[in-house]
């Protein structure tokens, strides 16, 4: 009994812990423009201000923002899962040649830090001439090694047998790709996609360094105009938050089930 009391105490402070940052931002695009950093603090308005929500609701710059954040997040997730499912179902099923090395060098990506080639990332897409495009949002980063390492450790985990009969019955790899693996991998793509499109909605540095057309701002960029040429204006930069925070929160609570479900198939063999 004491520890199970122990338990649910634990947890609930964990809980609380977690979700007190989000409820204060959702609470302070309430205040006035100054009250949110006023001192001493206060967790509640004096007065609730809902021009805050109203006014960015009737921008149109911010929900053009949203918008083409979401149409971006969406094609970089179903990019990002068609090329790094191929990517481990061939690691994991099929043999070619150099494929020790080669999974190496996809090894290897995962300690690169991504910051680390921001130059030369830039250089290549500028002189791809991609600047100021959704493209150069949804594809530089759509191979992952980190990804393909995840797949490939729920492909080899999947059972041979039904890849044999397939192959009996005359299909091939493409044909086993599509009936057998996918249909079998609805957990580990739904970690794949939820967290591709949770990078892609979050991205700031790299939109600001591709991107200076304001008719494809990111959310998050648009969100830093008010630390920079209004940055007085703080209670609209948490309603403004809390408006781009509410989309990932309704991914999390349609998919956890399921995201859950697939971080803990998707062992490490």
């Amino acid at each position: 009994m004491i520890g199970r009391v122990i338990r649910y105490g634990t947890a609930a402070l964990f809980t609380v812990a977690a979700l007190f940052p989000l409820a204060w931002m959702a609470v302070a695009g309430f205040k006035a423009k100054t009250e949110v950093v006023a001192t001493p603090f206060q967790f509640f308005p004096e007065m609730w201000r809902w021009e805050n929500y109203a006014l960015l609701l009737g921008d149109a710059a911010f929900l053009r923002s949203l918008a083409v954040t979401f149409t971006g997040a969406v094609l970089f997730a179903m990019l990002s899962l068609a090329v790094n499912a191929l990517g481990a179902y061939a690691f994991a099923r099929l043999d070619f040649a150099l494929k020790r090395t080669l999974w190496f060098v996809v090894i290897t990506t995962m300690f690169v830090p991504g910051i680390a080639i921001m130059l030369t990332s830039f250089v290549v897409v500028t002189q791809l001439g991609m600047l100021d495009s959704l493209a150069v949002l949804v594809i530089p980063g759509a191979a992952s090694g980190l990804q393909v390492f995840f797949l490939r450790q729920y492909y080899l985990g999947l059972p041979v047998a039904l890849e044999e009969a397939a192959q009996l019955d005359g299909a091939g790899p493409w044909r086993v790709f599509l009936h057998i693996f996918v249909p079998l991998s609805k957990g580990a793509f739904v970690v794949v996609g939820v967290t591709s499109f949770l990078a892609f909605w979050n991205a700031y540095i790299w939109p600001v360094l591709t991107i200076t057309d304001p008719e494809l701002f990111q959310v998050q960029q648009y969100l830093a105009t008010f630390r920079s040429d209004r940055s007085s204006e703080m209670g609209l930069l948490m309603a403004g938050s809390t408006l781009a925070a509410l989309p990932v929160i309704v991914l999390f609570l349609c998919f956890q089930r399921h995201i859950i479900a697939g971080i803990r198939i998707s062992g490490l063999k």
